[in-house]
């Protein structure tokens, strides 16, 4: 999108709620498409079954797939999805396909581009956008796939990052607009989406506005790997979304509680586009909640100033979509609220602190340098009694825990990741934010693979000088974790009043420049400074200020 496509999108949100398309599988279903149709001639020989692929259509019936659009743009949709959901290329090889994923984010994005281009053409006073969308992918960061196993994943950050950057660039390079993560059912895979989309940005020197949006999976109120709404919102507001919603998964009456409590808190616009109901095998598409029902209840969140952005997922038409339209065309959108600065942090549930938080109680018994209890649990391979430490510290009113493997005798590297990835199987322990704790930055940022909630990272400092220390700082940022700053700088650590104020003044004004001035853009509020405690009463003379210099 260029610069002033960009604008004008964000100028529109203000004026008016966008319409966002309805179902693409529901209205693929319809067609009653069968297997040649997804092989076309290309495909003929293929040595797995390929219907059901509908991402293929767009290279195999392109003409389907763009009457679907062609009928959401008639109905009045302003944003246009592309059929790349299942675009990467962990989804697609499961076809056997996933050296085509590049080539169909491409396809999917200039056809939805090339439609939006007539319709703006033919009303330039209603522009349309098209929205490359990344999908979920049918891996998960957070979960294990084998009951038996909690520790195993199937795949890895890097690797979803890897395939998540070819997707985003095949759309970028097909003409999209904006960049659409949605049906989110583990943050930590959002997490993988948004760092693969700013090293995109970073290589092709542009950026495209990002829409994200989850699946809170049924009445719990959480997604599927456990985090509350407004847990999901801190741990990904980092991104700077334009907006922030849910979809899927519920009908418009299940959902309206989580797209409340999003409008509460989040920063940026907020969208929703919810299933035409409950699921009722029995229905042509699958669901049964009329266009007319949808709408009313959709209409309400309209008056209640809940959303900016709505449209269908699951078992909605364009009928859906065009009912939408006309239910909320008069009502003015949601205005973004000017929110109080925090330290929002997360781990399946929120932790906030503000200017009249109270005292914040940091675990710190799962420490191998703290604690020789644990340390040699974790020495012996004993997980599951180190694991029983963590939960006796969120049970005794930990609100954070920190994690530290840093032993002589360990792979530091290896323990975190592994206790981390226990961890994130216990609700009771992982419903706190996770602070991790090492003197090795490659430890640290194994720890941020790990964690789909916002933690802290303990610590990062000037000692290796500002270059290493802003270079940390800006990946920490992409993780999306808040940072402890210790007075520490090339010259060793602050001793003195004069020498901590110094070094902790220099690190926020580093931290909190803009990139223009090499700064790392840093939120004040995610920034904790750690100014150093030294021994008293040693006798020693030069240390009989540390305790005033501290104070």
């Amino acid at each position: 999108m260029q610069a002033d496509r960009s604008t004008e999108l964000t100028a529109l949100l203000t004026q008016r709620i966008l319409i966002l398309d309805g179902a693409m599988g529901t209205m693929i279903q319809q067609h009653k498409l069968g297997e040649a149709d997804y092989r076309g001639a290309r495909f003929a020989e293929h040595g797995k079954d390929l219907k059901g692929n509908n991402d293929l259509l767009v290279l195999t019936r392109p003409d389907v797939i763009a009457g679907i659009h062609r009928d959401y743009l008639d109905a009045g949709a302003d944003i246009i999805e592309t059929c790349t959901f299942n675009a990467t290329e962990v989804s697609q090889a499961e076809y056997g396909l996933a050296e085509l994923a590049y080539e169909i984010n491409v396809a999917g994005a200039r056809l939805v581009r090339e439609l939006c281009d007539e319709y703006t053409a033919k009303n330039p006073a209603k522009p349309r956008f098209c929205a490359g969308v990344l999908g979920p992918t049918s891996r998960t960061l957070s979960i294990s796939p084998d009951v038996n196993d909690p520790g195993f994943r199937n795949i890895t950050f890097d690797a979803l990052v890897a395939d998540y950057r070819k997707a985003a660039r095949g759309l970028i390079e097909g003409g999209a607009d904006l960049l659409l993560i949605e049906t989110i059912f583990d943050t930590l895979n959002a997490k993988a989406a948004v760092f693969a989309i700013e090293q995109v940005f970073a290589e092709l020197g542009q950026r495209l506005p990002v829409m994200i949006s989850g699946t809170i999976t049924d009445a719990s109120g959480r997604t599927l790997s456990g985090q509350t709404a407004e847990a999901f919102w801190n741990a990904l507001a980092h991104a700077k979304p334009i907006s922030f919603g849910l979809n899927c998964a519920l009908g418009a009456a299940e959902l309206r509680q989580y797209v409340e409590e999003l409008s509460g808190v989040c920063d940026c616009f907020v969208s929703a586009h919810p299933n035409a109901g409950l699921p009722n095998p029995l229905s042509p598409t699958g669901y049964d909640e009329t266009p007319e029902a949808l709408a009313g209840a959709v209409a309400e969140w309209a008056r209640s100033g809940l959303v900016n952005i709505i449209g269908g997922c699951c078992g909605t038409t364009p009928a859906h979509i065009a009912a939408i339209a006309e239910a909320v065309a008069a009502t003015a959108p949601r205005a973004v609220p000017t929110l109080e600065k925090k330290l929002r942090l997360s781990g399946l549930e929120p932790f906030n602190v503000g200017k009249d938080s109270l005292f914040v109680n940091v675990g710190e018994r799962t420490n191998v340098t703290g604690s020789k209890a644990f340390a040699r649990m974790i020495l012996e391979g004993r997980f599951d009694d180190a694991l029983a430490v963590a939960r006796q510290q969120v049970e005794n009113g930990a609100q954070v825990i920190d994690i530290n493997m840093d032993e002589a005798m360990l792979d530091s590297l290896a323990a975190m990741e592994k206790f981390l990835k226990l961890i994130a199987a216990e609700p009771d322990i992982s419903k706190v934010p996770i602070m991790l704790d090492s003197s090795k930055w490659s430890v640290i940022e194994a720890g941020l693979k790990c964690i789909q909630g916002k933690g802290v990272v303990n610590s990062i400092s000037m000692k290796e000088g500002e270059d290493e220390f802003l270079r940390q700082a800006r990946l920490c940022r992409q993780y999306g974790a808040a940072v402890i700053v210790m007075a520490f700088d090339e010259t060793g650590q602050a001793d003195t009043y004069a020498r901590k104020t110094e070094i902790c003044k220099r690190a926020y004004d580093l931290l909190t420049a803009s990139p223009e001035q090499g700064g790392a853009n840093f939120p004040p509020e995610d920034i904790i400074f750690d100014p150093n405690i030294f021994a008293i009463a040693t006798g020693i003379a030069e240390h009989d200020n540390y305790a005033v210099d501290f104070i």
